[in-house]
C-alpha cells in the first residue's frame, strides 16, 4: 500500500475531477508525428542519453576528429570510440570524411549543434 506521502504526490499529478476535454484530444491526435519518426526520435535521444556519446558530439562541435582523436580525448579504445561513431552516423547525428588513410568525424548538420546547444541552455537555466 502506498504511504500517504506518496498518495499526495500521486495526487498533485493528476486532475481532482475525471473530463476528458475531446477537443484538445483531437489537436493533439492532428498535430502527433506518424509512429515511424517518433520511433526514430526516441532512438534519437535514446542516443544522446549516453554521456561518451554527448561527449563525442561536443568535441566534434568544435572541429572535425579522427577516431584517434576522440580516443585520446575520452581516454578509451579506439574500437570503444569507433562503436559509438558507428552509432552517431546510423542516427545521422555525425558524418565522415576520408582524407588518405584518414578518416574524419563532423556533426551531421547544424541541427546536432542546435539540439546540443538547446540542452545545455537547458540544465543550466
Amino acid at each position: 500500500m502506498p504511504s500517504k506521502k506518496s498518495r499526495r504526490s500521486e495526487d498533485m499529478e493528476a486532475c481532482g475531477v475525471r473530463v476528458v476535454h475531446l477537443e484538445r484530444v483531437a489537436r493533439a491526435r492532428e498535430e502527433a508525428v506518424p509512429q515511424r519518426e517518433a520511433e526514430r526520435l526516441a532512438l534519437t535521444y535514446k542516443a544522446l542519453g549516453d554521456p561518451t556519446r554527448l561527449k563525442i558530439l561536443m568535441a566534434l562541435s568544435g572541429e572535425e576528429m579522427c577516431v584517434c582523436d576522440l580516443a585520446a580525448f575520452l581516454g578509451l579504445t579506439e574500437s570503444a570510440v569507433s562503436h559509438h561513431l558507428r552509432r552517431l552516423k546510423d542516427l545521422a547525428l555525425v558524418k565522415s570524411r576520408r582524407d588518405g588513410q584518414i578518416l574524419y568525424y563532423s556533426l551531421d548538420d547544424d541541427h546536432v549543434s542546435e539540439i546540443l546547444k538547446i540542452g545545455l541552455d537547458h540544465i543550466r537555466e
